[in-house]
């Protein structure tokens, strides 16, 4: 799609036109989905929350900045519509020890390299708390003090599901070696050991997988 076409296209949402609409929907499918999938549990969840956002982008396509990457704007709408829902449908509950959160490390992940698909089906398969968090805070980036404002929650909470999630995964991976050699199918997930996952690492491998 060329700037012109991609420009008429959003004049054309502008107005209401359902074509219009289709072919931005059809245009930013997979880069809605796949930030969608990070925050749901599966794929039919991720296109619920996907269409949500889609119906806010269409009713609130006059808001957006011509002059900003659209990318950008759409990306945001679609985290804070996976927000949302985390909101709507999660009752949280905190019984962990702070203490271990605040000195959790990066380097506590195990010495393992996972495809995009491994590490998306490993994320979906957390809780929905420590799922939200761990998004927030290893892939998009954000504090724990923006992401306490954002999930109406206090930041310890914030690292203690951050630390909750990353134990989960680090079992996930240490379950699959036990069971092959790094080569067996744990739940339909495969693994291959070359470096360890740092919040870096997570960050630019998601960013490159669906931008």
């Amino acid at each position: 799609m060329t700037e012109q076409e991609f420009h008429q296209l959003i004049i054309d949402c502008k107005k209401h036109d359902r074509k219009g609409q289709k072919l931005l929907y059809k245009a930013f499918y997979g880069f809605a989905m796949g930030i969608c999938l990070r925050y749901a549990g599966n794929r039919d969840e991720a296109a619920d929350v996907m269409n949500q956002g889609f119906f806010k982008v269409f009713t609130n396509i006059d808001k957006y900045d011509t002059e900003r990457p659209f990318k950008a704007w759409l990306g945001r709408i679609m985290m804070n519509t996976s927000i949302d829902y985390y909101r709507s449908n999660l009752k949280m509950a905190y019984a962990e020890d702070l203490d271990k959160a605040e000195h959790l490390t990066d380097g506590e992940l195990p010495d393992r390299k996972l495809n995009y698909d491994d590490l998306l089906n490993m994320i979906q398969r957390l809780p929905q708390a420590y799922r939200t968090v761990f998004n927030l805070f290893a892939v998009e980036g954000y504090t724990h003090d923006e992401i306490g404002v954002m999930l109406n929650i206090n930041a310890g909470t914030s690292k203690s599901n951050l630390h909750k999630a990353r134990q989960k995964l680090k079992q996930m991976i240490l379950d699959a070696d036990a069971q092959g050699n790094n080569a067996t199918n744990y739940k339909g997930l495969n693994y291959s050991s070359v470096v360890a996952i740092n919040t870096t690492q997570i960050r630019e491998f998601f960013n490159r997988s669906i931008r």
